[in-house]
């Protein structure tokens, strides 16, 4: 493991990663905000899940599979842009629905929460190359089994990152419960969430593969 000053450095900047907003952070708000914070959470482990494939994959060697191979990125590319779309048009398309101000009793199916999170991370192969560029800049060159190293900062990543998805969505619930201008607005936030799942898909689908 890294010493001590570079393993707070990474911690530090998994934090500001985290807390950049986008697709993920994105789910997680609309999640909690419809359903209360059990719902943003839910969205979040199923995010975090989805990172830990990643992990593995790119401890395994995949991850620099998808870094040097066009097809292989070319394929997931695809598959995940079409995940945002399809996404995004769901949303769009949606009906209004009526909110309940009371947090976490709205109806909701927590495991197709959990299960959309979880495919709308592992279908980005973004977040792999992600992992494998940002990573081994902490991983030293001596060290004697370094994708057992890749596996633990992985995970203290990822279980870092759950005090910020869990924040957003507590954050997002509360908001729900005490801001009439939020219930009134959900319907048109769908809209604005389908439109940005879109946009991802769209850039997500015309990212050129680094290795080429």
């Amino acid at each position: 493991m890294p010493e001590l000053p570079q393993l707070l450095l990474f911690i530090v900047a998994g934090w500001l990663l985290n807390l950049t907003p986008g697709p993920d952070v994105l789910y997680i708000v609309t999640n909690a905000l419809r359903s209360g914070v059990r719902a943003g959470v839910v969205a979040a482990l199923g995010i975090v899940s989805g990172c830990f494939v990643h992990v593995f994959a790119a401890a395994i060697g995949v991850s620099a599979l998808l870094a040097t191979s066009a097809t292989a990125f070319t394929v997931l590319k695809w598959i995940g842009a079409a995940y945002l779309l399809w996404m995004g048009v769901r949303l769009l398309f949606s009906k209004a629905t009526p909110l309940n101000l009371s947090a976490g009793t709205t109806e909701v199916n927590l495991w197709r929460v959990y299960r959309r999170g979880f495919l709308t991370n592992v279908l980005n192969p973004k977040v792999a190359l992600f992992f494998l560029a940002f990573v081994p800049q902490f991983i030293a060159p001596e060290a004697p089994n370094k994708a057992l190293v890749f596996l633990l900062l992985g995970l203290v990543f990822n279980l870092n990152s759950l005090p910020i998805n869990f924040g957003y969505a507590w954050l997002a619930a509360w908001a729900a419960r005490r801001v009439d201008a939020v219930q009134r607005a959900m319907h048109w936030m769908d809209r604005a969430a389908g439109l940005l799942f879109v946009g991802f898909g769209l850039r997500l689908a015309m990212t050129d593969n680094p290795a080429q």
